[in-house]
């Protein structure tokens, strides 16, 4: 069985590489020659991965699967959610996306926060949504040179360690994204 995973953040294929079983080959989008941005412009997280994945499907006749993530805070009524990537501006630089985040959290005492990942698998046109979602907080500061994105700013619950300071395999045990990845090798393995 072989899958193209519509991505092309290097660290996102690495996670997804080591917790696929082997029968199943995953595709990235330079295998398949799509070189091209692939829109995200809907208002969800839902929405973009499904959006994703049939671009892929439609124009590279390939079987897909295509996640979207979010970080949503508390007490940002949800932000930067859907616009995670860029917050900051359309370069999507992770670490003015964090400085703004810890900016508009100054002075907050509520720091609750949720990662949220939502994989859309389309086979042969037909689509099945997983979810994954982890509870954590925010912390006043960066901690840890590890993984990508908001990592260094999110603790999850019950743990004393940010994304950032974990083993990708410690990182890959807990993560929203493989919670998600999880119930997608699940439902793959049922067909296999």
């Amino acid at each position: 069985m072989k899958f193209v995973f519509a991505t092309r953040n290097k660290h996102k294929v690495t996670e997804i590489q080591l917790l696929i079983p082997a029968p199943i080959r995953v595709l990235s989008l330079h295998d398949v020659n799509c070189m091209e941005d692939i829109p995200e412009t809907t208002p969800t997280i839902e929405g973009n991965a499904s959006q994703k994945a049939y671009y892929v499907y439609e124009k590279y006749h390939h079987n897909c699967f295509a996640d979207d993530t979010g970080l949503e805070i508390e007490a940002l009524g949800g932000k930067p959610g859907v616009k995670s990537a860029r917050y900051a501006g359309d370069e999507s630089d992770s670490e003015k996306n964090i400085a703004k985040v810890l900016t508009e959290l100054e002075g907050i005492a509520n720091r609750n926060a949720r990662f949220k990942t939502v994989i859309s698998l389309v086979i042969d046109g037909r689509e099945v949504q997983f979810e994954g979602t982890i509870y954590g907080t925010i912390l006043d500061e960066r901690r840890g040179e590890k993984g990508f994105g908001y990592d260094s700013i999110f603790a999850p619950l019950n743990h004393p360690h940010t994304f950032a300071e974990m083993d990708l395999e410690e990182k890959n045990k807990i993560s929203h994204r493989a919670l998600a990845v999880n119930k997608l090798v699940e439902y793959l393995n049922k067909l296999a």
